[in-house]
């Protein structure tokens, strides 16, 4: 079992940076594949970023690549996504998940509720 809690959005203006944290409960969070998720109003959830249980495996969404950074520390049971340049259209709730090592929401099993954040052009 882990619980996931999601912290540091925010209301910034576009081109800053921002970087959000997920703290995971339990003894096997360096075991799952650590995912970023985020939801726009009206629109499905999508895949912003994953990085592997060892960290050596990374991967974006093509419209963060370049501008978004995720990473973990396993010792301390958090993952990060650190989010530079933001725009408008990064406007969402942010979610993270740990699970399997996977671009679709339903390979992951366990969830926070996520944290907003809202983008002003």
């Amino acid at each position: 079992q882990v619980q996931l809690v999601e912290s540091g959005g925010g209301l910034v203006r576009a081109g800053v940076s921002l970087t959000l944290s997920c703290a995971a409960s339990g003894r096997t969070f360096s075991s799952y594949a650590m995912a970023w998720f985020r939801q726009a109003v009206g629109k499905e959830r999508e895949f912003v970023a994953r990085i592997s249980w060892s960290g050596l495996s990374i991967h974006y969404a093509d419209s963060v690549k370049g501008r978004f950074t995720v990473s973990r520390d396993n010792a301390e049971n958090t993952v990060y996504l650190q989010m530079n340049s933001l725009k408008s259209e990064d406007t969402a709730v942010y979610y993270c998940a740990a699970g399997s090592w996977s671009v679709r929401a339903g390979d992951y099993a366990y969830w926070g509720r996520g944290t907003q954040v809202t983008v002003s052009s």
